[in-house]
């Protein structure tokens, strides 16, 4: 099934805000079209209405991320359940076109883009695409980037399950900031070890007067 992707959507939609620098990218119909990528038919369905719409599936959708990234996989679940159940799914066999390597039609499902609204339908993409990720390589796949104050929501795809950064950009301010972190330390306590080596000389130098 063509359906992993569709958890794109919800990512892209989630990381529009970065509530810890106060920043919100959806201030506008065009900043809500680009998120539909190459689904040019449903974005160009969006209004000024939708702007609301969309920042309100947006804090659900983090929500979800939130719980799984807090180890409370029954609370993501049931979340996640809760936006499929408003927003259905519309699924529908497509392939006249794409084609296959003998020159047929490459059969797939993807989701239909007829909802009442393009917010519905944005968020029935979503919501799909994240349960799909979610059933087949399980909740913990579901992050928030651990660099602070960054906190954008990221699939991870690794083998071992090692993911903790949305971006490279972001493990390397990580690890630069924890590399800092440790010389500090390390010079802090070379910076302890030479004042008691000092007050022991004194002291060393008093009694011997």
């Amino acid at each position: 099934m063509e359906l992993a992707h569709y958890s794109d959507f919800a990512v892209r939609l989630v990381n529009t805000e970065e509530p810890a620098r106060n920043k919100d990218a959806l201030t506008s119909v065009d900043a809500v079209r680009a998120l539909f990528g190459a689904s040019q038919q449903m974005a160009r369905r969006v209004t000024d209405t939708d702007i609301t719409r969309f920042r309100n599936v947006r804090g659900r959708l983090r929500a979800v991320f939130e719980a799984a990234d807090g180890g409370d996989h029954v609370l993501a679940v049931d979340l996640l359940n809760s936006l499929l159940m408003e927003f259905p799914i519309s699924p529908q066999v497509s392939g006249h076109e794409t084609l296959a390597d003998d020159g047929r039609p490459d059969w797939h499902i993807h989701l239909a883009e007829h909802p009442s609204n393009a917010s519905a339908g944005y968020a029935a993409m979503a919501a799909m695409g994240l349960a799909f990720a979610l059933t087949e390589h399980g909740p913990d796949r579901l992050g928030l980037c651990q660099a602070a104050p960054c906190r954008n929501a990221y699939l991870d795809t690794s083998t071992n399950r090692s993911r903790r950064y949305c971006s490279d950009r972001c493990a390397t301010r990580a690890n630069v900031a924890a590399y800092r972190a440790r010389k500090r330390l390390e010079a802090e306590a070379s910076a302890r070890s030479t004042r008691s080596d000092e007050a022991a000389q004194d002291s060393r130098a008093l009694s011997e007067r």
